[in-house]
């Protein structure tokens, strides 16, 4: 009966010398970090760099331009091109920033669930796709009705400065490609989203028959 007392009795040091530790400052500083990632909030940041990334994507447009020497080569109308066409992406750019900033609020309503990660990259790759899609469908479009109107002949030089394909087929194959874009990495979503579904679906029913 004694030794049983004298176990309980160190037992109860021992939690008790935990429980201080766990109120001592040195041991306890990393907390609201660890409360941050455990929840999951962390892939929030995700959103915010692609927004952030959106709004900057057109002064880095800007930059490419001007550095490939493209607007001395043609001329004023290279210039006149150029600015409309910067409108356009930045444009697309907004857009892309919107979707990006107000989807970052879904990350709060999918950390509620058992399964985290599964869903919030689905989200992640959804909104990827959606905006990738956009950016070129809009841009692409737009960039290339305006090249073919202003620049003519010259718009096949895109193809040698930038990587773009010359000619006016852009004006169709962008929204083509950003509509396959779009619905690509949408089907990946959810693809994602069932294996979750399934994980859940999976533990309730585990639930239900341990209850029984």
């Amino acid at each position: 009966m004694s030794d049983a007392n004298g176990t309980e009795t160190r037992e109860g040091k021992v939690k008790a010398l935990f429980d201080k530790l766990d109120g001592n400052p040195f041991f306890g500083f990393s907390r609201p970090y660890l409360n941050f990632i455990g929840k999951g909030a962390i892939f929030g940041f995700v959103y915010l760099i692609m927004a952030v990334v959106s709004l900057l994507l057109p002064f880095f447009v800007i930059y490419l331009v001007v550095d490939s020497g493209f607007l001395g080569e043609v001329g004023g109308r290279a210039v006149i091109a150029f600015i409309f066409s910067w409108l356009v992406i930045a444009f697309a750019c907004w857009i892309g920033f919107q979707l990006w900033w107000n989807r970052r609020k879904q990350v709060a309503e999918v950390a509620e669930s058992e399964f985290v990660a599964i869903p919030i990259c689905a989200g992640i790759l959804r909104t990827f796709g959606e905006w990738l899609g956009t950016l070129i469908g809009v841009a692409g479009f737009g960039v290339g009705l305006i090249a073919s109107i202003v620049l003519g002949n010259y718009m096949r030089m895109l193809e040698g400065y930038f990587g773009i394909p010359g000619g006016p087929a852009i004006i169709f194959t962008g929204p083509v490609t950003g509509f396959f874009l779009l619905v690509f990495f949408r089907l990946l979503a959810e693809l994602l989203k069932v294996a979750a579904a399934l994980a859940n679906n999976a533990k309730a029913i585990a639930e239900n028959l341990k209850s029984k």
